[in-house]
């Protein structure tokens, strides 16, 4: 299944605007300007005529919700999200919003703390193209906030979730974001608006205000993700989420924004330099089905890359690894093997470890499994680990470019100190758009994640709750989610 369908001003389409073999291309200036202008108010209408109908994969939509809600659950604890919490505390708030783990707060506190629970364990849902990726699941938190504080219906939340993962996806797509130097929160802005737009039930002009207000004020830069990678790489995408639904408020209150955020004067088109086209007249809802979930703590290019080696060197002791090569598509060596984003020879800290194929690579091999555990920092500056890594090569290679992102290709070459030699390639992983997780493969996961965190019985009746969501309150859910526990429970 193609993970990503050519669409005329697709960037890296035949006849596209840039070429992205590698994720930092500049652009290439071409005068075929292919597409119409993209209008803020089309967008607006887009939102607010979308219907429940339109979702194509239900199934998949709470498949993902489960996965998000486990991802967040595995991150109560944590020293960030703590970090988190004494903040909240610091600045205050109406309590209007449930956060996941217990406690009430302001809507857009909780659309932060909730978005960057999601993500902290690096487990979440991607989706990918030529000019970057986005994390659809990264609407997931302050959608919650805001359904929280509506008292909407399960069926309104999973309608403004399919809205936003359609947004966010379509607009990654269509614009290269990350290729241009840039972080893709600003596609993220964008989809938050969109669907908290819709929970608080805003007309189009309003709508139209929310999205201009939270995508004016939230490009940021794509150097969040360079060595030496810091805390804020997840904490940026909850800011720019906590941003759209404060927006989003006010729009709600009569307050506009700029309105030519597209095709006007020092707009989108013109900072990008190209047509944007989200393909409005498509209605459908499907863009779940292309995400890609994660079996390990890593960032997705490393998922390929660990299951590779988790099945190449079954049995094989890590003291008799003499070297290990690996072949990566340009991104990947881009992003996680030491190219423009920096080398990965010394990592120190989880957030620089889970963007690190050599570390990702050892601790594979040394523990046999990659989860929140392989990225405490007690773990990450062992000395087997760091100097199994050392070990461990990373290159670019052309015909596994070519691939991507169709496909996340990978070749890792092992020998023995004793002269062997093993090999393996593979294309995708489980958990991609082309093996994904069914239901009951994210319910296992689900388990793993949430076990230290709540009882058996909490959890059933988490996984039973998100299973029937369109049937019930959304705070149904939220109410659960204030019994996990904070700390782990060992």
């Amino acid at each position: 299944m193609a993970l990503l369908q050519s669409h005329p001003n697709d960037p890296g389409a035949a006849g596209g605007k840039y070429r992205t073999d590698s994720l930092l291309t500049t652009a290439v200036s071409v005068d075929d300007r292919r597409g119409h202008p993209m209008k803020l108010d089309d967008l607006a209408e887009f939102v607010v005529q979308a219907q429940s109908a339109d979702i194509g994969h239900p199934e998949l939509l709470r498949r993902n919700l489960l996965d998000s809600v486990a991802c967040a659950i595995a991150a109560l604890g944590g020293e960030t999200l703590g970090r988190l919490r004494d903040q909240i505390d610091i600045v205050g708030g109406t309590p209007r919003a449930t956060l996941i783990g217990g406690g009430r707060t302001s809507v857009d506190q909780a659309a932060l703390y909730n978005s960057v629970a999601v993500r902290s364990a690096d487990l979440l849902d991607t989706y990918l193209t030529p000019g970057g990726l986005c994390h659809p699941a990264d609407n997931i938190g302050a959608l919650l906030a805001v359904a929280d504080s509506v008292r909407a219906g399960g069926a309104d939340f999973l309608l403004a979730m399919a809205l936003a993962y359609e947004v966010q996806c379509r607009f990654s797509a269509a614009v290269p974001v990350m290729a241009r130097g840039l972080n893709h929160a600003l596609q993220l802005a964008i989809s938050v608006a969109a669907g908290a737009a819709r929970l608080y039930g805003l007309d189009a002009g309003q709508t139209a205000n929310a999205i201009a207000m939270a995508a004016a004020d939230n490009v940021s830069l794509a150097a969040i993700h360079s060595e030496p990678v810091s805390n804020w790489k997840g904490i940026s995408p909850g800011i720019t989420a906590q941003r759209a639904v404060y927006a989003t408020g006010l729009a709600r209150l009569g307050v506009t924004g700029p309105r030519g955020l597209f095709e006007g004067p020092n707009g989108l088109e013109q900072l990008f330099g190209q047509t944007i086209d989200l393909r409005l007249d498509d209605r459908s809802l499907n863009v779940v089905e292309q995400t890609h979930l994660k079996q390990f703590s890593a960032l997705i290019h490393g998922q390929a890359p660990i299951e590779t080696i988790l099945t190449l060197a079954d049995g094989v002791h890590p003291d008799d690894v003499d070297r290990m090569e690996v072949a990566v598509f340009q991104t990947a060596y881009d992003i996680a093997g030491g190219g423009t984003f920096g080398p990965k020879d010394t990592p120190r800290t989880k957030e620089q470890a889970d963007y690190n194929l050599k570390y990702l690579l050892a601790v594979a091999l040394l523990d046999g499994h990659v989860g929140p555990d392989q990225l405490r920092t007690e773990r990450v500056v062992q000395a087997d680990v760091q100097s199994l890594l050392r070990r461990i090569t990373v290159h670019p290679d052309d015909q596994l470019t070519a691939a991507y992102p169709r496909a996340t290709p990978v070749r890792i070459d092992l020998w023995l100190s004793d002269g062997q030699h093993l090999s393996r390639a593979q294309d995708d992983f489980h958990g991609a758009a082309t093996r994904p997780f069914d239901w009951a493969r994210t319910v296992e996961k689900f388990h793993w994640l949430a076990e230290r965190h709540a009882e058996r019985d909490l959890r059933d009746t988490i996984i039973n709750t998100v299973a029937g969501v369109v049937h019930t309150p959304i705070s149904a859910l939220t109410d659960l989610l204030t019994h996990v526990h904070l700390e782990e429970q060992r």
